[in-house]
């Protein structure tokens, strides 16, 4: 069935045609490319703004572009396939191989929604709400939205949270940043081998491409139905994402680089940065940067315990998504309300160092993700799953030297720090 049929679109020929089935597929694209600005992301950002000044601005290009090609391979095989990527690698690699990619996977996006819940809580820390209020409703609002909502209402709802990350573009603009010094620091790298900055570098790799994205844009494209006749559509919606949050991470470190940097500010997360903004770059500043981490947190604590569910039970082959009812699919609302659960818990906890695993599972995200990445580039290379869709050579490339380039980093990372 056409997809502008499934969504009662009239579809009339020619240009506006392709715009309409292009509004038809828009979501999975955007939505997975910006969820991964969350609380972590956010905070990872802010220290390397805060400190390394422009050092890694470099970085964003790069990282962005290798994002594009993975997110299209991802919503390709989707749409050629019709399978989730933990279905996939289960039925082509085994389930052994699969339980232990899940296990690690399920270790690291744990810590990820913890951050979630704790950039939620810091945020509004800063408008005077107590954790302890903010937390717990925050994880009933997000749990009765995918619980009692259907997969088209939910998408809407991440939509629209994806607009308030224009926050962060006024946050930059609103430090004033001395473009010259910022368009320099561009387009020369400063490349460094010591262990903080590798460390860091590897943390805004993890983020911008994180492992548990290959896996929730594929069965997003899966679940809203969009076919091989439409995933150059869909190709168009993960690159639109993609730029997005590129533009968002660029103007976070922007901001931080030329405030927090050049005041000697050392900051200890997210938070902390929006409020050391406030006398440097005036107070709007700082609660737009503040409100943006709660807009983040709030949405990746959404998505994050959501691509959980997806993954295990498709590696698991567990019913799983959405649209279907928790006596349809048990295991997958019950591993997204423990998720939500676990992770709200942690931050309950007094003195947790919240902080210390923010950045941590950004970087153990950009350990994981070559693993992850070479099953992906296994996959669509083979005809029997892609058939004529199969990677051509500079997809292939571009993939590769992501995966190998992002080793090579954790074993330069492992050397300095012995």
């Amino acid at each position: 069935m056409d997809i502008t049929q499934k969504v009662k679109i009239p579809a009339p020929k020619g240009f506006w045609r392709n715009i309409v089935i292009f509004l038809a597929v828009l979501g999975p694209g955007i939505i997975t490319a910006n969820v991964d600005n969350d609380a972590g992301g956010i905070a990872t950002y802010s220290v390397a703004g805060a400190h390394f000044g422009y050092d890694l601005l470099w970085a964003v290009v790069p990282v962005v572009f290798a994002l594009i090609v993975v997110q299209e391979m991802s919503a390709r095989m989707g749409a050629v396939t019709g399978k989730g990527l933990a279905d996939l690698i289960r039925e082509h690699f085994g389930a052994k191989i699969t339980f232990y990619a899940m296990a690690a996977l399920l270790i690291t996006n744990l810590g990820n929604t913890m951050t979630e819940f704790s950039g939620i809580a810091a945020s509004l820390e800063i408008f005077g709400i107590t954790k302890y209020i903010s937390v717990p409703v925050a994880a009933l609002v997000v749990w009765l939205l995918v619980v009692k909502g259907t997969y088209k209402i939910v998408e809407k709802v991440f939509l629209v949270a994806c607009l308030f990350y224009v926050t962060y573009i006024v946050s930059g603009f609103l430090a004033d940043p001395g473009w010259g010094e910022v368009g320099l620091a561009m387009v020369t790298p400063e490349v460094r081998l010591d262990a903080p900055y590798l460390y860091m570098l590897i943390g805004v790799i993890g983020t911008t491409i994180a492992p548990w994205q290959l896996f929730f844009l594929q069965s997003s494209i899966v679940e809203k139905g969009v076919g091989v006749e439409h995933y150059k559509h869909s190709r168009w919606d993960a690159v639109v994402g993609c730029v997005m949050a590129g533009i968002v991470v660029f103007f976070i470190m922007v901001a931080c680089a030329a405030t927090l940097n050049p005041a000697g500010i050392r900051v200890e997360g997210a938070a902390d940065a929006a409020l050391a903004l406030a006398p440097l770059a005036g107070r709007y500043c700082s609660w737009l940067f503040a409100f943006g981490l709660f807009n983040a947190s709030i949405f990746a604590a959404c998505v994050l315990p959501l691509a959980v569910a997806y993954y295990v039970c498709e590696g698991l082959g567990f019913e799983a998504g959405i649209n279907k009812t928790f006596s349809e699919a048990p295991q997958f609302y019950g591993l997204f309300t423990a998720t939500i659960l676990i992770g709200m818990g942690v931050v309950l906890i007094p003195d947790f160092p919240l902080f210390r695993m923010m950045v941590l599972s950004q970087v153990v995200n950009g350990i994981v993700l070559p693993f992850i990445l070479i099953f992906m580039i296994i996959l669509v290379n083979r005809t029997d799953v892609m058939g004529e869709l199969k990677n051509g050579r500079f997809w292939n490339a571009v993939s590769w030297i992501t995966a190998l380039g992002v080793m090579l980093l954790t074993a330069l990372m492992a050397i300095s720090y012995f």
